[in-house]
């Protein structure tokens, strides 16, 4: 009976979300992420912001899983989001929050996920600016986007030519002054955004493309972190921690 016992204890350590294989000493994870409000900024918004000047529901979530999965890690905040992305796919152990996982992207990382979503928008003036039914009406109009991002990229793949700036916040400038005559970003980042410069008279355009965020890995990680990370935020879901329970319209 009693090796029945161990038996049985046994399969129940090895199969449960807590038994973890050993990774090597003094393992971290480099975590990178940008200005990406409401889901991952630095509390000054400024472009450079270390943990844990970094808020966000994304930032809460990441920081959590990795304490879940007793993995270490740092986390800064840099810019721009091209430089950041080619660290994360070409470093060793490096990691990249919050990203959408397109079929280009997929075999490029390794992949926890989602954490959350949002959905892809042409905003535009309320007053005089362009009306669309669909999105291939808007390849007669100027599109500014954000360099390196997954809407622009979505958008050249259907052979959209956007004007890319370096920072978001640009295309609001050359919206109003007429350089552009859509911004192809996200929602709720627009609204945050022009909220935060202060900005009104913008509007949703056109809704067209729902994409969920993930925490990206290099494809060097080791399988054990990818695996610890998820069931991590597995366990979290299931317990309605998250963006989901505290913003859900970010779900």
């Amino acid at each position: 009976m009693r090796h029945y016992l161990s038996a049985a204890l046994l399969c129940c350590w090895l199969f449960s979300p807590f038994s973890q294989a050993e990774l090597p000493p003094g393992y971290r994870m480099v975590l990178l992420t940008e200005n990406f409000p409401p889901f991952n900024m630095a509390n000054n918004g400024k472009n450079f912001a270390r943990d844990p000047n970094i808020q966000g529901v994304s930032a809460d979530i990441v920081r959590e899983m990795f304490k879940r999965a007793a993995i270490d890690y740092s986390l800064t905040l840099r810019f721009p989001w091209d430089r950041i992305y080619q660290q994360a796919m070409h470093s060793p152990n490096h990691g990249l929050f919050s990203t959408s996982l397109s079929e280009a992207r997929k075999p490029l990382f390794k992949w926890v996920g989602p954490i959350a979503q949002y959905q892809s928008v042409l905003v535009g003036l309320k007053d005089g600016g362009p009306q669309l039914d669909n999105l291939e009406q808007a390849k007669a109009y100027r599109i500014g986007a954000y360099q390196s991002a997954a809407v622009s990229q979505h958008l050249e793949r259907l052979g959209f030519k956007p004007q890319n700036a370096l920072r978001d916040q640009e295309n609001i400038r050359k919206l109003l002054s007429g350089k552009i005559d859509l911004w192809a970003t996200s929602d709720p980042v627009w609204r945050y955004y022009a909220k935060q410069e202060g900005v009104s008279g913008l509007e949703t355009v056109l809704s067209f493309d729902s994409s969920k965020l993930y925490l990206a890995l290099n494809k060097d990680t080791p399988d054990e972190v990818v695996e610890r990370l998820q069931r991590a935020l597995d366990q979290m879901k299931a317990e309605g921690y998250g963006s989901c329970t505290k913003n859900p319209e970010l779900c």
